[in-house]
């Protein structure tokens, strides 16, 4: 056989060769064929939509993303122009019976428009006064999180945290009410009750977060402060317990 199909004694290569071999450069990430950038698609039909055309279609998107649409959403979104720039747009289709208006959500501006589907879905999901209701963790980022953008936050249980609409924090809910919120470094909790208030809604709260955490939405969660003060040895280490929390050094955590 000609030298270079010899047979390698112990069927491994040399070690030059695997130096040589690591330095190639890995294949491309990203699917193969033909991409091209569609920014100049829409700016060269930019000028023909209508403004008011532009209008409608962004009153429909803020009806279809928030199902019931305030002024305080549409602030909340920086929408150009505010709530009566787009009036005028929410108005035609309530004519054209997209969208119905109303007063749906107390304590929000009088002027509010719904989609149907949505109006009905808030009437199905009242709470019972002999229910439950569940606890929700939401990001604190997220649209359907209202506190920090549509409402105000409520006052800490301690004054000087203050909690924030930023990525990488939770809120926990309990009848649209927020009761914890967990910073956006997993180190810190802030609670917006004192904790022998209601003992069955702060068990609540956690076994949701915990759930969270379990289910992979929420990474791992190593809390060293909660309400500004040390996490071990605090009031809220026997509930951080029951949910799952286990002890380690200055901190309690809680990982999948």
């Amino acid at each position: 056989p000609s030298p270079s199909l010899r047979a390698i004694p112990g069927g491994s290569l040399p070690a030059r060769r695997l130096r040589f071999a690591a330095r190639r450069p890995a294949a491309p990430a990203h699917p193969p064929g033909r991409w091209s950038l569609v920014t100049p698609l829409f700016a060269a039909h930019a000028d023909t939509v209508s403004p008011p055309a532009r209008r409608r279609a962004l009153a429909e998107l803020l009806l279809e993303r928030h199902g019931i649409l305030t002024r305080e959403h549409i602030l909340a979104e920086a929408i150009p122009g505010g709530f009566a720039g787009l009036y005028d747009s929410l108005a035609e289709l309530e004519t054209l019976g997209v969208c119905r208006r109303g007063y749906f959500v107390e304590g929000l501006g009088g002027a509010q428009f719904a989609l149907p589907g949505a109006v009905e879905r808030l009437r199905q999901d009242r709470p019972r006064p002999d229910a439950q209701p569940p606890a929700l963790v939401l990001a604190a980022a997220d649209p359907a999180q209202p506190y920090g953008a549509v409402l105000p936050w409520p006052r800490p249980h301690h004054h000087d945290r203050r909690p924030a609409r930023v990525p990488g924090a939770y809120l926990i809910l309990l009848a649209g009410e927020p009761l914890l919120y967990v910073e956006r470094s997993a180190r810190g909790l802030i609670s917006f009750r004192e904790p022998s208030s209601d003992p069955a809604d702060l068990r609540a709260a956690l076994m949701s977060l915990a759930h969270a955490v379990h289910a992979g939405r929420i990474p791992r969660l190593a809390l060293e402060r909660i309400d500004g003060a040390p996490a071990v040895g605090s009031k809220w280490e026997t509930f951080l317990a029951e949910s799952g929390f286990r002890a380690g050094p200055r901190r309690l955590i809680l990982s999948a």
